[in-house]
């Protein structure tokens, strides 16, 4: 190992050991030496092609107006200074001047040179990572297999009308669905077509089955909706026909009824979840409070998709309810006695502490501990937050987590130590392997 990795793996380990009143020290050690599968991050391409990297995400919220920032976002967060250290040997803690960010970017830069395009698994194996599930529109430099493992968007193919109508609602759904055109004219291109096809059958039989094909045969292992930040996760089930003739009847007919768009968007979507059961990819959606000040939190409560889960054509489909479903941490747990319906904690471990997050994690391992999956959502939200930074305060938060809820387990008399070893394995890496067949 590096000495950068040394460092960064001793300061992952470092709470477990000095917390011993909170985890136990035999099962904190079990947890860190665990080589994690990352359920969601969005990973940037290696050195040189970081710098200009657009693909990480299909809707990137950094232009966004102004919300009110978690704290663990901010550019003060104690974290930051720790990841900062573990990561490039930097001892400045946070906030930084200006001075200070300059030399950090150099400290970032003299690693970058060092590990080349291997320095996004080197960000891996810092946190203590084996496979990191990449939510990219493409992938590249660095971010390959077997390490980085492509879960790309399937958004755009329930968008196939004029969207302005629904842009109108909120200014962040002006940009978002302006991205989203942009991620749809690609899926077109790569079908040899400018604009949409004029029948719905050929839409499902040019477009939205190949893309889907394609990005199987590519590599993809999931389909990642970001559809909350785009509407309500209220989805009807309308039949074909009427499917059928609202397409006809707005396809390049200016902006469509929203109520009509509604039930295209819905059988669209019912459509591309039933063809990724069919092609063994699971379904990923957003399932939390989102980024920016107009996201709908009411519209993401999962116990909206009730009927969805409910339909015998898409039994065949895994749903992975990405982010835990926070606030509707309950609501999610008690989704998980659908057959098909997982979740993992991605960002709940980088926005809420450990202790807080232990609480219901706890409920979740006594419910059904063969569902829950880790995850960070590595992602570059600030100059002074990066995704290494991200990915690497996101897993240090998640064992520590995992810890005090499997001691509590442990001292209450739920379960042996043996059986907590086992549970910490599922949920950092076990649960993965088992659905994505790894």
């Amino acid at each position: 190992m590096s000495r950068w990795i040394s460092l960064g793996l001793a300061a992952v380990l470092a709470p477990f050991f000095c917390s011993a009143q909170r985890i136990d020290p035999e099962i904190a050690k079990q947890i860190a030496a665990i080589r994690a599968v990352d359920n969601h991050a969005h990973p940037v391409l290696a050195p040189p092609q970081d710098a200009t990297d657009k693909d990480f995400d299909a809707l990137p919220a950094s232009s966004l107006e102004p919300q009110s920032d978690p704290v663990a976002l901010r550019t003060d967060s104690r974290l930051l200074g720790a990841a900062w250290r573990a990561l490039y040997g930097f001892e400045i803690p946070a906030p930084l001047d200006a001075d200070g960010l300059r030399r950090l970017n150099q400290a970032r830069e003299r690693v970058k040179s060092q590990q080349g395009e291997d320095y996004p698994a080197w960000v891996l194996d810092c946190a203590g990572i084996g496979t990191m599930l990449a939510n990219r529109v493409t992938m590249g430099r660095g971010i390959q297999p077997p390490r980085f493992r492509w879960v790309p968007y399937a958004d755009a193919l329930v968008f196939p009308l004029d969207n302005s109508g629904m842009a109108s609602v909120s200014p962040d759904r002006v940009q978002f669905f302006e991205l989203e055109d942009k991620v749809r004219h690609r899926y077109l291109q790569q079908a040899g077509l400018t604009n949409p096809p004029p029948s719905l059958d050929e839409y499902l039989d040019r477009v939205v089955s190949p893309t889907l094909e394609q990005q199987k045969s590519g590599g993809a292992v999931a389909e990642k909706f970001e559809i909350a930040y785009l509407r309500s996760f209220d989805f009807s089930n309308p039949s074909r026909a009427e499917a059928e003739r609202i397409y006809a009847k707005w396809i390049g007919r200016g902006t469509p009824d929203a109520a009509e768009y509604k039930q295209l968007q819905d059988f669209l979507f019912r459509y591309v979840a039933m063809k990724c059961g069919q092609l063994g990819m699971p379904v990923h959606l957003h399932s939390m409070a989102g980024a920016g000040s107009y996201f709908s939190i009411g519209g993401v409560n999962p116990l909206l998709l009730e009927p969805l889960l409910n339909d015998p054509l898409l039994r065949k489909t895994n749903f992975v309810l990405l982010h835990g479903g926070w606030p509707y941490v309950r609501e999610i747990e008690a989704l998980l006695q659908k057959p098909n319906v997982y979740l993992d904690i991605s960002s709940q471990d980088l926005i809420i502490s450990p202790d807080t997050e232990a609480q219901w994690l706890r409920e979740w391992l006594e419910f059904e501990p063969e569902k829950i999956l880790f995850g960070t959502d590595g992602y570059p939200y600030s100059e002074e937050m990066g995704w290494p930074e991200a990915t690497w305060i996101a897993s240090k938060n998640a064992r520590e987590a995992l810890g005090i809820a499997l001691t509590g387990m442990i001292r209450d008399g739920e379960i042996t130590r043996k059986r907590a070893g086992e549970l910490a394995v599922l949920v950092l890496r076990g649960n993965a392997e088992v659905l994505y067949k790894f």
